[in-house]
């Protein structure tokens, strides 16, 4: 593969108390499908755990799957991570049981995009690859 189709990193992640992974798993797997290199990070992750991996692993963005409604919680702190570690450039977006009014606020905190019950895989990926760079398109891989 030459660097110019260099493939999109993401990590998928579970954070939080959450035990419920097979919508993780299969957003994991469509990424993948979809040409991605797909770091999944199992159950039960913190925030730190989560951003500690992105830097480790050079990822482009990070997806979180959240059902145990500490969205509002593990979103913010996951960017306030990014922040300190000056990796905001890491696209993050997520999904899972998220009122429309917290998404919204999530949106303006700074989560990319939030994607309900029922999003299609492939609106999700289409999504990542619309609006995450790839390494040969300026992300801190090409820094």
């Amino acid at each position: 593969m030459s660097a110019s189709s260099a493939p999109i990193r993401v990590v998928v992640a579970k954070v939080g108390l959450d035990g419920h992974d097979r919508g993780a798993k299969v957003v994991a797997r469509a990424l993948r499908d979809a040409g991605m290199e797909v770091v999944y990070t199992g159950l039960h992750n913190s925030p730190e755990q989560v951003v500690a991996t992105a830097l480790a692993e050079d990822a482009d963005a990070i997806g979180l799957s959240i059902l145990s409604g500490a969205h509002m919680t593990l979103f913010p702190r996951v960017l306030r991570l990014l922040d300190e570690a000056d990796a905001r450039d890491i696209v993050v977006f997520g999904g899972g049981i998220i009122p429309d009014e917290d998404a919204a606020e999530l949106r303006e905190a700074g989560v990319a995009e939030i994607f309900g019950p029922g999003a299609s895989t492939q609106v999700i990926a289409e999504w990542v690859r619309g609006h995450v760079p790839s390494p040969d398109q300026g992300s801190r891989a090409a820094a």
